[in-house]
């Protein structure tokens, strides 16, 4: 049975965190937007896709910079957007983008049922111009990106995904286990 302190204290934790959040969420649109290129990229067919016609008929696109194939965080963060896919396209454009070429994004979005959009950035700067990736180093994250009237596509704002980022629920989930994540094996599949 908890006891009424320990119930208020989860309670007021739970508000700060949540005003922490909104708090990120506010400093985070303070970021500079800047004009986005109409980049050329691959979609899971191997046609070349602009990224403007990835918006539809939508004004804001959710850009989701995955890692590739090899990266086993990048599958798990996918894999929950997955349940997720109608919800998010409803509200926006939703996109999910990697280094990797298109037959090997293909190959593994349909291993993982992935059926939201997904487009290869191979041979474009498409994730350095954005901010997710650095020498040779891509970093996970989510860019939004705005259609104006006039066509010109504006980067509004950005996030870093991280194991314990608020952008997979499934950490949240492991917090509430007595061991937490208990040094958790993440595999791209688990033996039944």
């Amino acid at each position: 049975m908890y006891e009424t302190t320990r119930t208020g204290d989860t309670r007021k934790g739970e508000r700060k965190l949540f005003r922490v959040k909104q708090e990120l969420a506010q400093l985070r649109k303070r970021h500079p937007s800047f004009i986005v290129t109409n980049y050329e990229l691959t979609d899971t067919e191997g046609s070349q896709v602009l990224l403007r016609e990835l918006f539809g008929d939508k004004n804001e696109l959710i850009v989701i910079h995955n890692m590739g194939k090899s990266c086993f965080y990048c599958a798990l963060w996918a894999d929950g957007f997955s349940g997720f896919k109608a919800h998010l396209e409803n509200r926006a454009a939703f996109v999910l983008t990697s280094p990797d070429d298109y037959k090997t994004l293909s190959d593994f979005s349909r291993e993982r049922g992935w059926a939201f959009k997904s487009a290869s950035s191979m041979g474009t700067t498409f994730k350095e111009d954005l901010g997710f990736k650095n020498n040779t180093s891509f970093r996970p994250g989510v860019s939004i990106l705005l259609k104006e009237e006039d066509g010109t596509i504006k980067h509004y704002t950005k996030a870093s995904f991280g194991p314990g980022d608020q952008y997979c629920s499934i950490w949240s989930l492991f917090e509430l286990l007595p061991d937490g994540n208990g040094n958790w094996g993440l595999k791209h599949d688990y033996e039944q």
